[in-house]
């Protein structure tokens, strides 16, 4: 029974083979993480279809893909000026993925029989986009600026003395921006994905207990479960704009340098 009642949460994390066996480092092995970032370019690919039908009178679907589409843009041009637009793609890329892969894992997918896998809850999807934003600011920085890029890490005039201080720092700081960019969305789906296993189990047991007050607690858990759900779908929101905003930024000290 302790070994039945035992919470796991970290359970929901594994990346398993679909079709059973063993996992192996392969890539010709599709797993749930696999399967449920195919899921998530087939909502994308759906969802944008949707918007290339370019009707006189535009209906909500090709309105939301506009508007998605000019948002991102916005944040384009706004933090990176007129060459924004360069970048958009990039840009537009990482945060539809992010948005999709956050609100699809949020979807309550189990009451159907299909435990969904949020694919931003692995470090090595949301390290990989960080370093992807990363790369392109190198290879623009060193493209438009040659050596020159490096003056990015000291301020104009500075005094040379606080010059050898400022440089180290700016330069680690410069370094981790990849790891901190990646790091966010994943803590956040990776936290609150945890709390939602944690209380899930709670309302189980004590739905199972047969006890008033075990009924009651599970009552009480079933309603944090609903806030922390509609939160994760908020902050699914807000990172997967921190991201986009976040590589903008990155990527206007690439192009502007100060």
């Amino acid at each position: 029974m302790a070994e039945a009642a035992k919470i796991d949460p970290m359970h929901q994390f594994e990346i398993q083979p679909l079709g059973g066996g063993e996992l192996v480092a392969s890539p010709f092995q599709f797993t749930n993480s696999s399967l449920w970032m195919v899921i998530v370019l087939a909502a994308i690919l759906v969802f944008m279809w949707g918007g290339t039908r370019r009707e006189l009178v535009p209906g909500r679907w090709q309105v939301a893909v506009e508007y998605l589409t000019g948002f991102v843009d916005n944040i384009t041009r706004s933090n990176i000026g007129a060459d924004g637009r360069k970048y958009l793609p990039w840009v537009f890329t990482a945060f539809v993925f992010i948005l999709f892969a956050n609100w699809l894992g949020a979807m309550p997918f189990a009451v159907l029989g299909s435990h969904p896998f949020s694919v931003t809850s692995q470090f090595s999807v949301t390290g990989a986009m960080a370093l992807i934003s990363f790369g392109i600011v190198l290879i623009v920085g060193f493209w438009k600026h040659g050596l020159h890029f490096f003056s990015l890490f000291v301020p104009k005039d500075t005094p040379f003395v606080l010059k050898l201080l400022i440089a180290p720092i700016e330069f680690i700081s410069f370094l981790v921006r990849p790891f901190s960019l990646g790091l966010r969305p994943f803590v956040a789906i990776f936290a609150g994905h945890i709390l939602l296993e944690v209380f899930g189990n709670f309302v189980v047991q004590g739905l199972n207990s047969g006890s008033v007050l075990g009924w009651g607690i599970s009552a009480v858990c079933f309603v944090f479960i609903i806030g922390v759900n509609t939160l994760e779908l908020l902050v699914g929101g807000i990172q997967a704009y921190v991201f986009a905003l976040l590589t903008a930024l990155y990527i206007n000290d690439a192009v502007n340098l100060h």
